[in-house]
């Protein structure tokens, strides 16, 4: 998954942007509302964790902004405000969860896939496609019964591929959701990672097809 973090604490930030990435997430962070703006303007998100009190606003404001302009990424708010009305009034503007802090890690990613099995409509962790047996919180990959360890960026493409069977991913879209903004990033990576998945999936009824000039789909025979 592709993470947006808005914080303006460097360490807070630092250490959640680590123990994401260590779940093999993409995180971008931004440290003002401007920033994240841009980012929101230019990339796709799976998440957002927002920090409520900026250095050039209020993140509550521009939840409202966003939502109003039609953003449906979900967002969970970072908030040091345990007042009851607080927590509503992030609700109402359309916050799908809150954390208050301190909060321990343990507890914001567990929120972060609720979240996000709520928006997929889905209450289990694990996705099915034919003889592919998928869970991406454990990070493993059964095909036709045999357990197979994914890396990281593995793990993360299989999952938008499962996410979205039958859409078509051009190398474009593949690299911005797997690599973070500051990340360089060439065609010829997307298809080695691609390549490695292949091979994954070979003695399964799922497979993924080049479209010459357009991009990669997941198949299902």
């Amino acid at each position: 998954m592709k993470f947006l973090l808005v914080e303006d604490n460097q360490d807070l930030a630092n250490a959640v942007a680590s123990r994401m990435r260590l779940d093999g997430h993409v995180v971008d962070h931004a440290a003002e509302l401007e920033d994240a703006s841009a980012f929101i303007a230019t990339g796709e998100y799976d998440l957002i964790l927002l920090d409520i009190m900026l250095p050039d606003g209020d993140g509550r404001t521009f939840l409202r902004q966003h939502r109003a302009n039609g953003l449906d990424t979900p967002v969970i708010v970072l908030t040091a405000r345990s007042q009851v009305s607080d927590r509503i009034g992030s609700l109402d503007l359309g916050a799908d969860d809150y954390v208050t802090k301190p909060f321990d890690h343990a507890e914001l990613e567990a929120r972060c896939r609720a979240v996000l099995r709520r928006r997929s409509g889905s209450a289990q962790t694990t996705v099915e496609m034919g003889e592919v047996v998928f869970d991406p919180v454990a990070g493993h990959l059964s095909v036709g019964g045999e357990t197979i360890d994914l890396r990281n960026r593995e793990l993360r493409l299989l999952e938008m591929f499962l996410n979205a069977p039958g859409r078509v991913f051009s190398k474009h879209k593949l690299a911005d959701r797997l690599f973070s903004y500051n990340e360089d990033v060439s065609e010829n990576a997307i298809e080695v990672y691609v390549g490695r998945l292949r091979k994954h999936l070979e003695k399964s009824d799922v497979k993924i097809t080049t479209l010459r000039g357009l991009g990669y789909r997941l198949d299902h025979e």
